[in-house]
């Protein structure tokens, strides 16, 4: 799962990404309007996290403009404003969530969570494809009730096949999915291919049926 922080409090932004990536999410920053409005241009988030009060504009206009052009990231509005004006506002601009300062790292990651599933998998908590299963809260896999170990990087893959299933995937969207702004330095997809090879040997070697498909010249499936 992959976040974007808006923020420019530098101890903030600090302590939030170092706990969310502790919590396996890949995380950019962007401390800034322009910085934030080149990423959102540029790639896809499963979540924003979005300050109200940046140096150089409003994050409530980012929100607005963000809604504007069609973008489906969820957003949590995040101020140090406790006024019920603000948070309606808010909200009112399709905010998903609105969190105030100071707060506790765990209850973010618990909205980001709660965001996600509302946003790909209509608030479920468990998904269920057969003998395979996904939890999305302890964020373990099982096949035929029995778990299965994966790396982090082959969770999220999962996952994000899943959420995208029966839908054909390319292989840059998954590179930037799985890597963020680093995909950019990758000069082929060769650990893509590692990733996919060894979470399809895993869950086959678990006597899960084999719902990740390559389609050629395309992509990957998660044909369910």
């Amino acid at each position: 799962m992959k976040i974007l922080i808006v923020e420019d409090e530098q101890r903030l932004m600090e302590s939030m990404v170092t706990y969310l990536k502790s919590e396996n999410f890949i995380v950019e920053e962007a401390p800034d309007y322009k910085t934030a409005r080149q990423k959102i241009e540029m790639f896809t988030y499963d979540c924003i996290l979005l300050d109200v009060s940046l140096p150089d504009g409003d994050g409530l206009s980012l929100l607005q403009e963000l809604k504007a052009n069609k973008k489906t990231e969820g957003v949590i509005v995040i101020s140090a404003r406790n006024s019920i004006g603000d948070r309606i506002q808010g909200l009112n601009l399709g905010a998903d969530d609105y969190l105030t300062k100071p707060f506790h790292l765990s209850e973010l990651n618990a909205r980001i969570l709660a965001v996600i599933r509302r946003r790909h998998f209509q608030g479920q908590q468990v998904l269920v494809f057969n003998e395979l299963t996904i939890d999305l809260i302890a964020k373990t896999v099982y096949v035929n009730e029995k778990a299965v170990e994966l790396t982090r990087k082959e969770y999220d893959l999962l996952l994000y096949l899943a959420y995208n299933k029966n839908r054909v995937i390319s292989k840059n969207a998954i590179a930037e999915h799985l890597s963020g702004d680093d995909a950019e330095i990758f000069t082929n997809y060769d650990f893509i291919y590692s990733h996919m090879k060894n979470l399809k040997k895993k869950l086959q070697q678990a006597g899960c049926k084999e719902y990740i498909r390559s389609v050629y010249g395309m992509g990957y499936k998660f044909d369910i």
